[in-house]
């Protein structure tokens, strides 16, 4: 797939981070809350950030998780059958999907929903063109509820 190494593009990217790491520091600020509520708040005046005791770099520095491999899939649809269909396949044989010609794919990072695209040819290979994605606070949201 290819992929516009512009400066404008660089420099969204990094925006990208920015937005990972403030809704990092968000959804830390909202545990420490609850916990607090849950343990009668702090027992002194100033929050107790576990890693920073340790001598471990800020739960916002995201440098640490970016060489993390992620599975990343692209998903055209979904059916469910009986399993006398299942066995019943054969080559030729063609599977109907709950989703429409023409309609945006799902792209799943380790079965998370991020961004939904549409198909598209480098090269004679297969990738996607991303026309939605979803915000990094919505995302750290999604994984907080499931």
């Amino acid at each position: 797939m290819a992929t516009d190494n512009t400066p404008d593009n660089n420099a969204a990217s990094g925006d990208d981070f920015a937005d990972w790491a403030q809704a990092l520091e968000e959804q830390k600020a909202a545990d420490q809350q609850a916990h607090d509520a849950e343990q009668g708040g702090p027992l002194s005046g100033e929050p107790v950030h576990p890693a920073s005791v340790a001598g471990e770099p800020p739960v916002g520095d995201i440098s640490r998780v970016l060489d993390i491999p992620v599975q990343l899939s692209v998903e055209l649809g979904r059916t469910k059958v009986p399993i006398k269909y299942i066995l019943q396949l054969a080559q030729g044989s063609v599977v109907e999907l709950d989703a429409l010609a023409g309609e945006p794919m799902d792209v799943l990072v380790n079965g998370y929903l991020i961004a939904q695209g549409e198909v598209v040819v480098v090269n004679d290979k297969f990738g996607i063109r991303l026309t939605d994605v979803v915000t990094p606070s919505e995302r750290l949201r999604r994984l907080s509820r499931g």
